[in-house]
């Protein structure tokens, strides 16, 4: 079985008939000029060093390297082992807080870049576990369904930002919804759900919510962000500190309290966000000490990669038409060719 691992690198390829149709263009435009001087062969003839053919060869010769560099740069592969393995794992549902409080820089840089450093760290822990990502504020957002392309939630999580959710405040009791309604509705165990927050903005809704995650077999981990002591706000819509009603600076802090409660509700754990490799692998953790439910099996292949012949014979044909001679070299005087 062969396969391309970079497939989309032949769209490159596009570029050999465009180089053709302009050869052609030009060898028309050439054969024009040199029939206004007269009769082409004779035209040709009197042309110093002139080698019949000898640039239609040279650009086949260029037009083969390219394409050789180009079916090497995608990388041909040859399956020679094929395994068979049963993946198994949990459904994890990770739920980001991204209110402006998030912007506080009571850690560094900030409390939402910290948050998807954690997130992008427990990504390339996670190898059979299927991933879902919500985003909330004012409103809940779901980015990223179940799945187990890591490299998309990566993405997503990259691109993250306070203006994604235009409705201001923390709700995670909608955000615990949603993670609900993203799981399978018909198993009670193998789920989880990350929440990610400052915790900021006390949603009512949220204790009920939990609990009905639990009534549903969602294990509930939170993560704090922040500091219990707070930090103002920067605005940046005004580059000045942030003000409430009565003009005092806004003063944003980690809700500690409420995220412990999520978690002792919801069974799970709650950790203070001060090292994200530690907090990562405290989480991983715990997801692999779930039970796992068998998500299907995935059949690896073993390849054999050939892209070093395709560079190999693009490089030695382009060498090949750099010695080339486009013309005959200059006669010297006493006839000898210089």
């Amino acid at each position: 079985m062969f396969r391309f691992q970079e497939i989309y690198y032949l769209y490159a390829l596009a570029l050999v008939p465009l180089l053709i149709v302009l050869f052609i263009a030009t060898l028309y435009w050439r054969t024009r000029r040199l029939k206004k001087m007269g009769d082409e062969r004779l035209v040709g003839a009197q042309l110093l060093g002139f080698i019949p053919g000898r640039s239609t060869f040279k650009f086949v010769l260029v037009t083969l390297a390219l394409s050789a560099i180009i079916i090497g740069w995608a990388n041909l592969q040859a399956g020679d082992k094929v395994e068979k393995l049963e993946r198994k794992g949990v459904d994890v549902v990770i739920a980001l807080d991204v209110s402006k409080s998030m912007l506080a820089k009571d850690i560094q840089p900030d409390r939402l870049t910290r948050a998807k450093q954690l997130i992008m760290q427990m990504a390339d822990k996670m190898h059979n576990d299927r991933v879902a990502f919500i985003v909330f504020a004012g409103r809940a957002y779901l980015q990223v369904p179940l799945t187990i392309d890591y490299s998309t939630l990566k993405m997503m999580v990259q691109n993250v930002s306070t203006k994604m959710v235009p409705t201001q405040g923390t709700v995670i009791g909608e955000a615990i919804d949603m993670a609900i309604t993203s799981f399978s509705q018909t198993e009670r165990k193998y789920k989880s759900l990350i929440i990610i927050s400052d915790g900021e903005d006390h949603d009512e809704k949220a204790a009920q919510k939990i609990k009905e995650a639990a009534d549903a077999g969602i294990i509930v981990h939170t993560v704090g962000i922040g500091s219990p002591q707070g930090t103002t706000l920067f605005d940046p819509e005004t580059n000045s500190v942030k003000l409430d009603d009565k003009g005092s600076p806004v003063i944003s802090k980690l809700n500690e309290d409420e995220l412990k409660s999520l978690a002792a509700a919801g069974g799970g754990t709650y950790s203070l966000l001060l090292n994200s490799e530690d907090v990562a692998n405290k989480l991983v953790s715990h997801l692999e000490g779930m039970e796992q439910k068998n998500l299907g099996s995935v059949v690896y292949t073993d390849f054999t990669s050939y892209f070093q012949y395709f560079l190999l014979a693009g490089f030695i044909t382009l060498i090949i038409e750099w010695l080339l001679p486009g013309a005959k070299l200059k006669p010297k005087k006493n006839g000898s060719i210089a």
